[in-house]
């Protein structure tokens, strides 16, 4: 009876409403899906003690079919030897076992009514379990994204990440200081470059200048 009724309340619970009132869902379905596990092993437990027993009063049916028809085969042979009175005798111990077999029937069909409701019981259970599981699932799938975006979060905002970024940032100005001083000196190099072409113009007009003057000066002289 007792199995019976947990059976029954585990399959008409709203898993929905129940975990709406707990104060901690994952934990109370965690319970309810090894509650419904557990029940399930016993719905099979019962319904193999219910066939062995079914088994059993089969067995035991057919052997007083055997024993019936047996005392019918004595009194017939007490009849034909003129033995009414072990006829009537046997007939007697038939009539015992045909009531005693009577009886057998209603048994069986209870152990059968029995172990048909056990397996509906049994079915529609699993599909709640199946259905809790699946719940589950779902429930731990949450709380690991929210257990990863918490994590994120706490590195974020963490000393440790704010003190590699001011780090990164000063190595970035270190960058960009030593990058200038490199245009700053292709800048130089360059004006250096073009002031001493331009000297160089210069000093070799002057020398065209002072040879000239020394070719006209030779030329006078002669």
């Amino acid at each position: 009876m007792g199995l019976v009724n947990r059976v029954t309340d585990l399959i008409q619970a709203n898993l929905v409403s129940v975990l709406d009132r707990a104060e901690d869902p994952e934990k109370l379905l965690s319970l309810l899906v090894q509650q419904m596990q557990e029940a399930l092993d016993e719905c099979r437990s019962t319904a193999a003690v219910i066939l062995c027993e079914e088994k059993a009063l089969k067995r035991e049916q057919k052997n007083k079919q055997a024993r019936i028809a047996e005392w019918q085969t004595k009194a017939e042979i007490a009849v034909k030897k003129g033995r009414d009175d072990l006829a009537a005798a046997a007939l007697k111990e038939k009539q015992k076992i045909t009531t005693d077999m009577a009886a057998i029937d209603p048994e069986l069909e209870k152990l059968t009514d029995s172990l048909a409701k056990l397996q509906d019981d049994a079915q529609r259970l699993q599909n709640k379990l199946t259905e809790a599981k699946a719940k589950l699932t779902s429930m731990h799938q949450v709380h690991n994204v929210v257990a990863a975006r918490v994590r994120v979060n706490h590195q974020l905002n963490s000393d440790k990440v704010a003190d590699a970024l001011s780090r990164f940032d000063v190595i970035e100005r270190r960058v960009e200081s030593i990058e200038s001083q490199v245009e700053a000196y292709d800048i130089t190099k360059s004006a250096n470059n073009t002031a001493e072409q331009i000297d160089a113009l210069v000093k070799n007009d002057a020398i065209d200048q002072e040879l000239v003057a020394l070719k006209a000066s030779l030329k006078q002289s002669a």
